[in-house]
């Protein structure tokens, strides 16, 4: 006789630890200090471990960038990257990157202080990241953001808060979002972006908690609560996150602006959206970046229907105003979507005539001018430490 399974039930236990990869969430401060058990989704492991004991932290005292024991088990191993080397010797005065299997993390003379750890960052930004001699870029990013994964390490088992906890992530934050526009395109094996995004929404969502919690001023809350909106366009959790922030704050031109461009996404208005996107700077250009591709995919789509007539044509230059591409770059971009630019510059939509890209043939790096043209002259150091 055929039996009915039962639905397998789901302990409260079992169902509070349980979390959304890749998206933008909100943790309480136990999480963030390492009271927490979530996991974190693809191939990173997760680094949220805590020291065993009665919620004592131990405190860090090494005073180096790379702890003297390991420095002298690194030289010995031969496993120094080349950006360690210092130039006509074969020592080592470089961060740490993760610490070896089987390494006792909760060691004093191991863990760096936060002031420390704010110098090695700042250390990784001018010397590595904003290097002009070091490439490629790839394998720097790769550097920076392993030594970088170090420093969070050490934050976590101390857990460090305060001012120097939100200064290592507001730069931590930038590298992550400024690594995910220039390597946008890049081979697996050299650029990860699910990685990079995992890391990203840690990091953002640890800092805006800092700045929800903490009870010093922050005056860079302003640029991190649109980067996070922006960064996550069309999330409702990030969008009530905006909501619920004081009037005063959320009144704030960035803030704002980041509001409207949400806005204009969840009314798929890919018009307005492209059009309030010129106001960013180039850092804010860097987090939407990755919208864009659907932005202008939702506009050739509408103008498909609502132009879909033999008998109108509509002008190429005002199209390519509208994307916010030059003139060539909109007709391969027709191209690829099946939308017809005939020889005299005009562009005949056809409802039927609109097609979905192969996969592989449209390449989101091709259509980065938006931001190109922002960053002009900036530096790397100046993007990375807020003084663009």
């Amino acid at each position: 006789m055929n039996r009915r399974r039962a639905p397998r039930r789901v302990s409260h236990s079992q169902r509070r630890d349980v979390e959304t990869g890749g998206e933008w969430r909100q943790r309480t401060p136990e999480q963030w200090r390492g009271q927490g058990k979530g996991t974190v989704r693809g191939t990173v492991e997760d680094e949220r471990c805590e020291p065993q004991g009665k919620g004592i932290s131990p405190m860090g005292t090494c005073q180096t960038m790379c702890p003297a024991r390991e420095l002298r088990d690194r030289e010995a191993q031969n496993r120094l990257h080349r950006f360690e080397i210092l130039a006509g010797t074969e020592r080592d005065r470089r961060p740490r990157g993760d610490p070896l299997p089987g390494k006792d993390t909760t060691n004093s003379t191991d863990l760096r202080p936060p002031m420390v750890l704010l110098k090695t960052v700042c250390y990784l930004v001018d010397d590595i990241a904003a290097s002009p001699t070091l490439h490629p870029w790839s394998e720097v990013y790769s550097f920076v953001f392993d030594r970088m994964r170090g420093v969070k390490q050490d934050m976590i088992i101390q857990r460090v808060s305060g001012v120097d906890c939100v200064s290592i992530l507001e730069r931590t934050v930038r590298f992550l979002i400024y690594a995910s526009y220039r390597l946008c395109g890049e081979p697996l094996g050299l650029y990860d972006p699910c990685i990079n995004d995992t890391h990203l929404q840690e990091n953002l969502s640890w800092l805006l908690d800092c700045y929800a919690t903490g009870k010093e001023p922050h005056p860079n809350q302003e640029e991190f609560q649109a980067l996070g909106l922006l960064y996550n366009l069309g999330s409702a959790r990030a969008t009530q996150h905006v909501m619920e922030l004081p009037e005063k704050l959320r009144s704030t031109p960035s803030i704002r602006l980041a509001l409207s461009i949400n806005r204009a996404y969840l009314e798929r208005n890919p018009v307005r959206l492209l059009r309030l996107a010129k106001r960013l700077n180039f850092l804010q250009c860097c987090a939407l970046h990755r919208h864009l591709v659907t932005c202008r995919r939702d506009l050739l789509l509408i103008f498909s229907h609502a132009y879909s007539s033999r008998n109108c044509c509509f002008p190429l230059d005002t199209l390519a105003q509208l994307l916010s591409l030059d003139t060539s770059l909109t007709t391969q971009l027709c191209e690829i979507y099946g939308v017809e630019v005939n020889h005299n510059n005009k562009v005949v939509f056809s409802k039927t005539g609109f097609t979905e890209p192969e996969q592989g043939k449209l390449y989101c790096k091709v259509y980065h001018n938006l931001v190109a043209e922002k960053q002009r002259d900036l530096t790397v150091g100046s993007i990375i430490h807020g003084c663009a």
